[in-house]
């Protein structure tokens, strides 16, 4: 996908994420991911769960054609804050496995419950198919 990041002038770099994607093609809308392989049970702790929650988003594009470049917004919803953040360097590999350097603009929203019970993370998103 032709992606471009946005950047306004002044603002220092993020890391992890863009402030703002531009893109040309088929909007895919993807609904929440939470944690767990289809039809199976959640994993124990939060990276695993983030891990699968991603291939799960992953897989949806795939189905629509697309590539994880071309993930150009993902809502991470969290049960709390915390675990994500003494997992950052965990997470961060998980997320370069997946999506290599490709940073999509993003937001982390911590929440009172998930659909599933037993869900540490659920991530929806947004991705532009060429």
């Amino acid at each position: 996908m032709a992606a471009e990041v946005v950047q306004p002038s002044g603002w220092p770099r993020p890391r992890g994420y863009a402030n703002g994607m531009i893109a040309t093609g088929r909007l895919l809308a993807i609904g929440g991911q939470v944690g767990a392989p289809p039809g199976g049970p959640l994993p124990r702790g939060f990276v695993a769960q983030f891990a699968q929650a991603v291939d799960n988003v992953l897989a949806v594009v795939a189905a629509a054609g697309g590539a994880p470049g071309d993930v150009v917004s993902l809502t991470l919803f969290v049960l709390d804050q915390r675990p994500y953040a003494a997992a950052t360097q965990e997470i961060g590999e998980a997320w370069r496995q997946r999506f290599g350097h490709h940073y999509p603009a993003m937001a982390l929203v911590e929440v009172k419950g998930l659909i599933e019970p037993e869900a540490l993370v659920e991530i929806q998103g947004l991705a532009v198919i060429p």
